[in-house]
């Protein structure tokens, strides 16, 4: 057997080692370097807190963000792609909900848009509930109003076309992502490959889920939907959605406390409303308690409430004023209202729209004193104003002003001509309905027009369709809607017609 040579052993040629030495440096630079890539890229792609921000406080009002985005926002496109997904179940678009839309925005009034964890979400904000539009004629452009109450805006229908839509065999990532890049690329962007292939049908998939839980959450709604007992456009149930937020056994509540419909309220002047007892039932008196408890209605919850942004809406509706009376007054006969005024107003409401000195201002009247619907009253209780109370416990603003009380608190009447229907229940369309006794009141008038009423002092509530739109028709029988109270001597409602014609015209100066 042959003994190996030495050559057997000898080393490779210079250039095979040069060779392998760069292969070697080029494999360990892809190994250090493409984890950190990745890391980058996710951070960049992933990262991020980024709301879209307005130099105006009164466009940060209609489109900024107070954090909402971050736990309840939809994505962007799939929010504008599910009216045409789910046409079906709303085929007026965004805009029959009583949404507002001005020309060139992409968005309607009272939603922000923000990016967060690699996607574009938009969510509600303040102005959704608190803005809405005014025609002095049928042929006028409608104007908008910043602070108004929201009379165009059906929120439990804006609910119930997301509750739906999630239930429906079309909400699928393979039917939306396609209507969302379409839509994307309409108006000049596109969404990316890892998108439409990874990012968008997750979403879509844990956008389904958390409908759909909360569609079993609000079944109590939905019961009263198939009673009849819709909020229609400018109502909401606020305190029954806190609720369910703070996980209550809603199907074995008192039936009693279950229906707390009422308006939406007006948000001039809060720098003169401080230390009032704020809400309709009057629950709260500190301004900055009762905006935080308002922005759990935008989505919103204490690690992700964007403090700076509402800073900037606190900061605005401290001295916004309401808006004048845009019609002609007539001086002579409004200075015969105003002695009325004082001798059966002032003490509750204020001096005059803008001095909000009296008595009783901002404080409670017991529900048997004023006697009107008192299913808002019954829908706060104890038990939820002791829950609220743990609301931001370990931070520095823990809410502990909330009290439950036994009436409804007498607000100041800044604005008042924009804020009909009137009483905390939106029961009595005008102001010259609201000086009658009840049982002349009207029992049944449609509510959501934005025509002016200048006569009576109100929106037009009589015309059930105008120009294709259909107006949600008020029933003041149903349970919770009833337009009694706010009579007898102490409210005007006994005095002579030409008294009442005096007061209503010296109204209209607020």
């Amino acid at each position: 057997m042959e003994e190996p040579t030495i050559g057997m052993y000898e080393p490779a040629p210079a250039p095979y080692y040069a060779g392998w030495k760069r292969r070697f440096f080029l494999l360990l630079a892809i190994v250090l370097l493409v984890p950190v890539f990745l890391v980058v890229y996710a951070l960049v792609r992933f990262g991020g807190d980024r709301p879209v921000v307005y130099d105006t406080p009164e466009e940060h009002f209609k489109y900024g963000s107070t954090g909402g985005e971050r736990e309840s926002g939809f994505p962007y496109w799939i929010f504008q792609a599910l009216p045409q997904v789910c046409n079906h179940l709303l085929p007026g678009g965004y805009r029959s909900l009583g949404l507002i839309f001005e020309e060139g925005k992409d968005l309607p009034i009272g939603m922000s848009r923000r990016h967060y964890l690699g996607l574009d979400r938009t969510f509600l904000n303040c102005a959704v509930c608190h803005t809405s539009t005014v025609r002095r004629s049928p042929q006028d452009k409608p104007q908008i109003v910043l602070g108004m109450p929201a009379n165009t805006f059906d929120v439990m229908a804006f609910e119930r076309f997301f509750f739906d839509c999630a239930a429906d065999p079309k909400f699928t990532a393979s039917d939306i992502v396609p209507e969302a890049r379409r839509l994307a690329r309409a108006r000049g962007e596109d969404i990316d490959l890892l998108d439409r292939y990874l990012i968008y049908p997750i979403a879509v998939a844990i956008m389904r889920e958390r409908l759909l839980m909360l569609r079993g959450r609000f079944r109590f709604v939905l019961h009263q939907v198939d009673q009849g007992l819709l909020w229609g456009p400018g109502r909401v149930d606020t305190f029954n959605s806190a609720k369910v937020l703070f996980n209550f056994p809603m199907e074995s509540l008192d039936p009693k406390e279950l229906l707390g419909a009422s308006d939406f309220p007006s948000i001039w002047n809060q720098g003169l409303k401080r230390n009032m007892q704020l809400h309709w039932d009057g629950n709260n008196t500190l301004v900055e308690e009762r905006n935080k408890s308002a922005a759990f209605g935008t989505g919103t919850t204490p690690p992700t409430i964007d403090l700076k942004a509402i800073g900037r809406i606190e900061e605005w509706i401290e001295k916004v004023p309401s808006p004048a009376y845009p019609f002609t007054v007539d001086k002579e006969l409004a200075a015969r209202g105003a002695p009325l005024y004082k001798q059966y107003c002032a003490s509750c409401h204020g001096a005059s729209g803008q001095d909000f000195s009296g008595e009783r201002v901002g404080k409670v009247t017991p529900i048997d004193a004023v006697g009107t619907d008192r299913k808002r009253l019954d829908s706060y209780t104890y038990t939820l104003a002791v829950n609220q109370s743990t609301l931001y416990a370990g931070y520095p603003h823990r809410f502990n002003h909330f009290r439950k009380t036994f009436g409804y608190a007498n607000m100041p009447l800044d604005g008042l001509w924009l804020r009909a229907p009137y009483l905390h229940n939106g029961s009595v369309p005008t102001l010259r309905d609201l000086l009658a006794p009840a049982a002349e009141r009207p029992k049944v008038f449609y509510r959501g027009n934005d025509l002016y009423d200048d006569k009576n002092v109100g929106f037009v509530s009589a015309v059930a369709n105008e120009s294709g739109r259909t107006f949600f028709k008020y029933d003041t029988s149903l349970e919770g809607n009833s337009n009694a109270g706010h009579e007898g001597p102490q409210y005007g409602t006994h005095l002579r017609a030409e008294d009442k014609a005096a007061l209503l015209e010296y109204l209209k100066t607020f």
